[in-house]
């Protein structure tokens, strides 16, 4: 199957015209490097892929390797040479350097504060994730949902081939990369936390049960929650707060972000297991959320709730204006109370209904339900 990934490398294009140094994340073997070598052969001497120990070697002296380069040089896997982000600074900052850099990352929070504060001003941070449905088309939808969006779990010649990728990529990540970059808890301990978290799925985060079950701090809970944040598996969403009567949900929701890895940490081997688990709505709630946030535009992303009940699965920040969206897998949705609630409250523009199915239609002048596949043709969810 071809796949098109036009609109990453447009991004990817678009940041280095502006910026002298792009920063492209995205967690491991979600399809960084297949982009890259596409503005840098891999035989090239402007590729530095810092897990082979040649461009190691070749980087032993980064100043004196990088500095005559010219065009665009790619460094893979920054993360494992921090100590490259000075240099990189000096180089971006000399008008003799013919060269741009695009650096490529696995981790969002030790690479992210590395180049924030070493490259301030002269980075445009791109970050990416698996297949969407833009890129696959909606007929993938189905296959898509159940072996979640990394390549090589959704490309597998068979669901076994799947399942069997997905189960290497978490030992993988817990006994092999995550050591690597300086994490120090056993990965015994952090598959336990990672299966805990998945029950959790699509829910607000309570450290206090985990903690009993691990037999650790509440504190260390948390970190093993940012740990996995880092490395771009788990979404943290962040509650909205309004200037409200009703007392508010102030934790953050937790997502499994690649929904292949979370019906993996739950179990689910195929699809009757998958309809017939009690995380099927949670599932989908997750899997339509990391679409919209691929695909749709906006500048920052919550959820709200209220103790009395009321509550709307996302909510997107474009500029001054707020829109809603819910995820509901059922045929014929209706116009809820929390709904009503989350336009009044929190002065809605629109909501759109998340739904499986193929037909597109208004509640109001402000709710539309719109079926998830629409996303495959680049419609918008909120239609002026």
């Amino acid at each position: 199957m071809k796949v098109s990934r036009d609109r990453a490398l447009a991004r990817i294009r678009i940041a280095l015209e502006r910026r002298p140094v792009a920063v492209l994340t995205g967690p491991r073997q979600c399809g960084k490097t297949t982009l890259a070598r596409q503005f840098v052969g891999e035989a090239s001497t402007n590729y530095f892929d810092l897990e082979d120990p040649i461009s190691l070697a070749r980087l032993e002296e980064p100043i004196t390797a990088l500095e005559g380069l010219k065009g665009l040089v790619v460094i893979d896997e920054v993360q494992r040479r921090p100590d490259l982000f000075p240099v990189l600074r000096v180089l971006a900052d000399r008008s003799s350097c013919e060269a741009q850099f695009l650096i490529l990352g696995s981790a969002s929070g030790d690479l992210l504060r590395q180049s924030s504060e070493s490259l301030a001003g002269r980075t445009e941070r791109i970050e990416i994730g698996g297949f969407d449905l833009e890129e696959l088309g909606p007929e993938a939808l189905p296959n898509l949902w159940r072996r979640g969006s990394f390549p090589l779990s959704f490309l597998a010649t068979s669901d076994e081939n799947s399942l069997a990728w997905r189960e290497q990529f978490i030992r993988d990540l817990l006994e092999r990369d995550l050591p690597q970059w300086g994490v120090r808890v056993p990965a015994v301990t952090l598959r336990r936390f990672w299966a805990m978290v998945a029950h959790y799925h699509g829910q607000t985060w309570n450290s206090a049960e985990p903690a009993r079950s691990l037999g650790v701090s509440e504190a260390t809970c948390r970190r093993y929650l940012d740990l996995l944040t880092d490395a771009l598996m788990i979404r943290q969403l962040q509650p909205w707060h309004a200037n409200l009567k009703k007392r508010q949900v102030k934790s953050p929701k937790i997502y499994v972000r690649d929904v292949g890895l979370l019906h993996q940490l739950l179990g689910v081997e195929s699809e009757k297991a998958l309809q017939d688990h009690p995380k099927l709505g949670a599932s989908w709630e997750g899997f339509a959320i990391e679409q919209v946030l691929s695909l749709e535009p906006y500048d920052e992303a919550y959820f709200w709730a209220s103790y009395q009940g009321a509550e709307i699965d996302l909510i997107l920040r474009r500029g001054d204006r707020l829109f809603g969206i819910e995820c509901k897998r059922k045929d014929a949705p209706g116009l809820t109370p929390s709904i009503r609630t989350a336009l009044d409250d929190l002065k809605l523009e629109r909501v759109a209904i998340l739904v499986p199915g193929t037909r597109r239609y208004s509640l109001n002048d402000q709710v539309e339900v719109v079926p998830l596949e629409s996303l495959a043709t680049g419609d918008s969810l909120f239609e002026d």
